[in-house]
């Protein structure tokens, strides 16, 4: 299992949802991504994107105006 973390500070919906799927895409079923945004609107976009394409979202935390989403990798 990988686990990975994405940089999506100071990008705006849609980016940090479009930069997370073209980063799952390089990742393998079971691996773990963090992602780490400023862009308060992932706290809903990203788990609605996970739920639509079968990947499981374990923790969502929200300190100092950043917004950290880790996920597993579901079935591609």
């Amino acid at each position: 299992m990988i686990k990975d973390t994405l940089n999506a500070r100071r990008l705006l919906c849609p980016l940090p949802v479009i930069r997370t799927q073209d980063k799952v895409k390089q990742l393998q079923t079971g691996d773990q991504l963090e992602v780490v945004c400023t862009d308060p609107g992932v706290l809903h976009d990203i788990p609605a994107w996970c739920r639509i394409n079968g990947h499981k979202v374990l923790e969502t935390v929200s300190c100092d105006r950043e917004y950290i989403i880790k996920l597993e990798v579901g079935t591609k």
